[in-house]
């Protein structure tokens, strides 16, 4: 007995009292010093290895519900230096294939004391510089292997990367890539020196895949033949004699990875660390490629509902334009028609005209008038939105006097004021921008047109951003702030037609000129205090 035999701790899994009993007495009787802690179901087992101090381990063959090579499994994974032995009442080949440092049986308990002094005598062969070579050569190849699942966006990919490296990692032979299918296996991808079960499907409770997956835990065979888990005829025709099996994913597993050897190997504990960590990498890998795809679903959805939206506004604008092209061709002669020939009859007809016809006449021609204007005001508004834009560089003061000289030379009686900033040099399209000022300029006009003294600004200011805001200011009617969303919708007025007249479409063409020159357009105001239109031209 060595020095320790004083603080000897024993974890014995045994769910028979009477055995347990039996074995106590035989340690006290051999004289061994030790603290016995009896575990009698799978879950005591687990909490016994979670808390760990043990410096022996005893199992019987077969638990309620966990058997010999599963507790010995269990028992390499968490503490792989302590020594596991079988104490058994039945012989089983299974047991001394599962590689315990051990067997004793029940019927034979005087052997068991000379049995444990003889493990625990066996000093363990420190891993050599070789073997402390080959886990960091593993554990780096395994940094690279989470690096490049990373970037994997589909199974395929994940699948062909993890395949590879768990041959690498383990020095195996074969690798298998199996995914659950409800309650089969799916054999969805392997590397191997020979074929396996690619493509194939097997049900969970007949395969070692299956295993791992309802159990949630990781099983290395060193003989296939000599374990009951096995379906031994699906493996005569492959190369297989040992493998290692991990699930991927520890809650609830969504597949498994295997690895094959073709001659009889005992799987090494960090071995198996490594493939787990694999397998455990993996789980994230398949989460994130599921993600991907249904970003990428989302995104192709989105750009053919995109797409679908698209042709419908593109097929709307074609009737938009046919109808604007309807508006502005047809119905101009008609109006010009009806506005001249009610003019004939009252230049030539109307002193035989009582005052009541003459004014019928007179509203027919006013109307006619306005119905001319709005058929221009459509021209304009769809000349806005489908030609394309020839940009050059614009001088917006010289335009805006321009258009005042107009203006005034309509009404010379009215006292008004221009005040138009010099070098408002800006970047767009000549031909709208002259519809866009003469639309501001000429509803400042329209505005004011009660006052005293008209006076119309025009000019820029920098904004905070740094952008340059061009202005048409008027000290005219105004409008209430709370209205200022229906200004640019068409045919929306702020005010009456007997006070104001318009067409309701004249801001709606500004906006969209400022917009298709890439800018933005607002209006501030206030009842009887003027208004004031600021926008960009982009860039």
């Amino acid at each position: 007995m060595t020095t320790r035999d004083a603080a000897l701790r024993i974890l014995h899994l045994e769910d028979d009292a009477n055995d347990c009993e039996l074995v106590q007495r035989t340690l006290r009787a051999g004289g061994l010093a030790c603290e016995l802690e009896t575990a009698g179901s799978r879950a005591a087992y687990l909490a016994a290895l979670a808390h760990g101090g043990f410096d022996l381990i005893l199992s019987d063959s077969q638990v309620a519900n966990l058997d010999g090579c599963s507790a010995l499994e269990l028992a390499r994974l968490h503490w792989p230096a302590v020594p596991f032995m079988f104490v058994s009442g039945s012989a089983g080949a299974q047991d001394a294939a599962a590689g315990a440092a051990a067997r004793v049986s029940k019927n034979e308990l005087d052997t068991l004391v000379p049995a444990i002094r003889t493990v625990l005598a066996r000093e363990p062969s420190p891993p050599g510089p070789d073997a402390r070579e080959r886990y960091v050569g593993a554990m780096e190849r395994l940094v690279a292997v989470v690096q490049e699942l990373s970037l994997a966006r589909d199974l395929e990919t994940v699948m062909a990367i993890v395949r590879r490296a768990a041959r690498e990692l383990t020095g195996a032979d074969g690798a298998t890539f199996v995914l659950r299918d409800g309650e089969r296996c799916h054999y969805a991808d392997e590397d191997a020196i020979a074929p396996l079960w690619k493509g194939q499907r097997f049900p969970m409770s007949a395969c070692i895949s299956g295993w791992a997956m309802l159990n949630a835990r990781p099983v290395a065979i060193e003989d296939i033949y000599a374990d009951a888990r096995i379906p031994a005829d699906a493996y005569r025709p492959t190369f297989v004699h040992s493998l290692a099996m991990v699930p991927i994913r520890a809650q609830a597993p969504i597949g498994a990875i295997g690895t094959y050897w073709a001659t009889r190997r005992r799987v090494r504990p960090e071995e198996l660390r490594l493939l787990q960590a694999l397998a455990d990498t993996t789980a994230v890998a398949l989460e994130n490629v599921q993600v991907y795809a249904e970003l990428e679903q989302r995104v192709r959805d989105r750009t053919a509902a995109l797409e679908a939206a698209n042709a419908e506004l593109a097929a709307t604008n074609l009737e938009l334009d046919a109808f604007g092209a309807a508006v502005s061709h047809d119905l101009r002669a008609p109006l010009r028609h009806l506005r001249a020939f009610s003019q004939i009859l009252l230049a030539e007809h109307g002193e035989a005209l009582d005052a009541e016809a003459v004014d019928y006449l007179q509203r027919i021609d006013d109307s006619a008038q306005r119905m001319a204007q709005l058929v221009e005001a459509l021209r304009q508004l769809s000349s806005a939105g489908k030609q394309a834009l020839q940009p050059a560089e614009v001088d917006l003061g010289a335009l805006a006097r321009s258009i005042a000289a107009e203006l005034q030379a309509q009404a010379p009686q009215r006292a008004a004021e221009f005040v138009i900033d010099d070098g408002m040099v800006v970047h767009g399209d000549p031909r709208l921008l002259r519809i866009a000022l003469e639309n501001l300029l000429g509803n400042a006009w329209k505005y004011t047109g009660h006052r005293a003294q008209t006076r119309i600004a025009v000019g820029r200011r920098l904004a905070p951003d740094g952008r340059t805001v061009c202005f048409v200011q008027d000290n005219g009617a105004g409008f209430d702030p709370r209205a200022a969303g229906r200004l640019f919708v068409a045919f929306q007025r702020l005010h009456a037609e007997s006070e104001f007249p318009g067409t309701g479409l004249g801001l709606v063409t500004v906006q969209r000129i400022v917009l298709r020159h890439g800018g933005w357009i607002r209006a501030e105001a206030e009842p009887d205090r003027g208004v004031t239109f600021s926008f960009t031209l982009g860039g």
